[in-house]
């Protein structure tokens, strides 16, 4: 009896001395269920095979599988909030909550959990400012740059002069859709343009009103900053009063297949920003579909590979890995904390050497990320609708926008920020 408890307890013993197998853990706060769950699948679809592209084809990152957390949130704020409550413990090593509303919710928490957050393309435009917001970062490019981009993109097309002309913002009722505003405002002094603001409610179903006044008041151009079921109606009510759709520009969550294709012809024309290239002419998606998709091991059927919506996950994900990489390098480990992550990102450089072994070369612009600039160059290009053949295509080059305008938002934004929350600068 002796004999059989000691035996017990060597074996006890050996497991506990047995080292814990590590894994990279990223949460995916996803909304594959409510009214934007069209929008919000591929997204998560993109995210989660990237990571397991990387497991199956190269053993993980430096070595160390990766491991996709997925929360549902439904979009829901609250529900974003619960879903870090009840991930970040697991060994979260970032958050990218596809929420701009999540993301203001998250950034005190996620300082003070010392785990970053990488919100690309949405969120809080002034945490481009790691000065003050040292876990948040936005990079390659966000709203206020977007709406920057796209008022020089119509500046190139009207002769370098916007003087006299009208343009409509047509915006989701909420704290995403308000980002742009005060720089399109800004803009506007400073070139001349009527800007008229068409706020529309949630989810946006109804837009009888906005374009009904569209109509009436004639805009030369109109931007949108919509996302689900919104762009779908607005493209129907568009193209209801005959409105140019060469004149119609959406942000880039607002070009996606999903909102086009169903009003058909229609559609064809439409435009919208972009910071990533579109389509799988790439030699990762050729990797994707031999060790993904082909292998039976895609997030959802496979049907999104290449869409606008999943590269932009895949995106969000390659840069969350290379990161990774970055982060395993400085601190000399591959099993790397949350608080080496936050590292990794603030050191992240992408070359044309990164994203060509990658097999992403010309997919996205070049940028480096320092401790004072969590945003990047904020470079945007614009790509078009083609109803025929059902897919986009980029018609300009990544396009700069105006610092001279967006810096000075983006300093005083941050400095009352820093100020109401008794924040000292971070960087030396």
């Amino acid at each position: 009896m002796k004999l059989t408890k000691l035996a017990a307890y060597a074996v006890a013993g050996a497991m506990l001395a047995s080292p814990v197998m590590a894994e990279l853990v990223f949460p995916s706060l996803s909304y594959r269920t409510g009214p934007y769950a069209a929008n919000g699948t591929p997204v998560a679809d993109g995210f989660a095979d990237y990571m397991t592209l990387l497991n199956e084809r190269d053993g993980g990152i430096g070595g160390v599988m990766t491991n996709v957390i997925e929360c549902e949130t439904g979009y829901s704020t609250e529900k974003g909030v619960e879903c870090y409550e009840a991930t970040k413990g697991e060994g979260a090593l970032i958050y990218e909550p596809l929420s701009t509303g999540i993301t203001y919710q998250l950034i005190p928490k996620t300082t003070a959990d010392d785990i970053p957050m990488l919100t690309t393309g949405y969120g809080r435009t002034s945490a481009a400012d790691g000065n003050v917001f040292s876990h948040t970062f936005n990079f390659p490019a966000n709203y206020w740059t977007g709406a920057s981009v796209g008022i020089n993109y119509l500046l190139s097309e009207n002769g370098g002069s916007l003087e006299g002309k009208k343009i409509a913002l047509l915006y989701h009722n909420s704290a995403y859709g308000k980002e742009p505003i005060r720089t399109l405002e800004a803009l506007a002094e400073k070139h001349g343009f009527d800007l008229t603001l068409l706020p529309v409610d949630h989810p946006g179903q109804e837009q009888k009103s906005q374009w009904l006044q569209i109509r009436r008041e004639r805009p030369d151009y109109v931007l949108m900053w919509g996302w689900g079921v919104m762009n779908q109606v607005a493209i129907q009510e568009a193209s209801n009063i005959r409105f140019d759709m060469n004149n119609f520009i959406g942000i880039w969550w607002s070009g996606s297949e999903n909102d086009v294709a169903p009003a058909g012809d229609a559609a064809d024309g439409y435009k919208a920003l972009t910071f990533h290239a579109v389509g799988t002419d790439f030699p990762m998606f050729d990797d994707m579909q031999k060790y993904v998709v082909d292998a039976g091991l895609a997030s959802g059927t496979g049907e999104h590979v290449g869409t606008v919506l999943y590269n932009r996950g895949m995106y969000g994900a390659m840069l969350a890995a290379e990161a990774v990489k970055v982060a395993q390098e400085m601190h000399g480990t591959a099993d790397i904390t949350a608080s080496m992550m936050r590292d990794g990102l603030e050191n992240l450089v992408i070359s044309d050497e990164t994203m060509a072994a990658i097999g992403l070369q010309g997919f996205a612009p070049n940028f480096t990320v320092t401790c004072q600039n969590h945003g990047g160059p904020g470079l945007g290009a614009v790509q078009q609708w083609d109803a025929a053949s059902q897919s986009w295509s980029l018609i300009t080059d990544f396009i700069a926008p105006d610092m001279d305008v967006i810096q000075p938002l983006i300093d005083a934004d941050s400095a009352a920020y820093a100020a109401e929350n008794n924040i000292e600068p971070q960087c030396n």
